[in-house]
């Protein structure tokens, strides 16, 4: 993938989650492109190739993610984390199923705190590190029949934000990135609704739906030298959504 940009991330460790599809995987693809080795986190198999190594773990599972980060810290120096798995279930709130609300918090959230928690203190350590969350839209805003899913993205914004200050001082730079409207398959459902798609389009001042490589070249960024004095930023990546009143 050509997007542009390029930073030296030569036999750097990337650990990225739900890599292989959508937004996970044009940030995969970007940081082999410029000389990383990803550590493929995803619920469904993969191969592994030489600059790809398939990890199969249901992020849902908060023993298995677990197992799997202190597996990964023990096994690999690694230098950029990129907590990019997510669902969404969508229901009024008074009948929001309070397991499936649990469910969206533990794969949006909960695992995004064991993952920094157990690969970052490695870096720590080391004095140096680069941790990536996807937030969203809704981290700003509640959104329509998403509670949990606003819920948890507006609790990644803010744990982005904490945990930046207790180690933006000790070389470990945390971030994350709001996107848009992006078309993925998590957002197929809007995407097929003629009339929501309009209003979505019309309201976005770049005129389109975003695509996974605009992401994924912000998460270049971040995980690059470039970003070194960037600590506890929330960066909307929505061509100015945000900005339009």
């Amino acid at each position: 993938m050509s997007i542009g940009l390029s930073a030296d991330l030569e036999g750097q460790y990337a650990v990225v989650t739900g890599a292989t599809r959508g937004i996970g995987q044009a940030i995969t693809e970007v940081l082999i492109d410029n000389g990383a080795h990803v550590l493929g986190l995803q619920r469904s198999a993969a191969d592994s190739t030489d600059n790809f190594t398939a990890i199969q773990v249901d992020m849902g599972d908060k023993a298995a993610v677990e197992r799997t980060a202190t597996k990964l810290a023990e096994q690999y120096e690694v230098e950029i984390l990129v907590n990019n798995a997510g669902t969404t279930l969508r229901y009024g709130f008074e009948e929001f199923p309070l397991d499936e609300f649990d469910q969206v918090m533990q794969v949006n959230l909960s695992s995004v705190a064991v993952m920094m928690q157990v690969l970052g203190r490695p870096m720590l350590e080391r004095g140096h590190g680069k941790i990536i969350n996807i937030a969203s839209m809704l981290s700003f805003f509640g959104g329509f029949n998403a509670s949990a899913y606003a819920a948890s993205k507006g609790a990644v914004a803010q744990l982005t934000k904490s945990v930046a200050n207790e180690w933006a001082e000790r070389g470990v730079n945390v971030n994350a990135i709001a996107p848009g409207f992006i078309a993925t398959e998590l957002n197929t459902s809007l995407r097929e609704d003629e009339v929501r798609s309009r209003q979505i389009v019309e309201r976005i001042p770049a005129g389109r739906w975003g695509r996974p490589d605009d992401i994924a070249s912000t998460a270049l960024f971040l995980a690059s030298r470039a970003a070194h004095y960037l600590s506890g930023a929330i960066i909307p990546v929505d061509g100015g959504y945000l900005g339009r009143s």
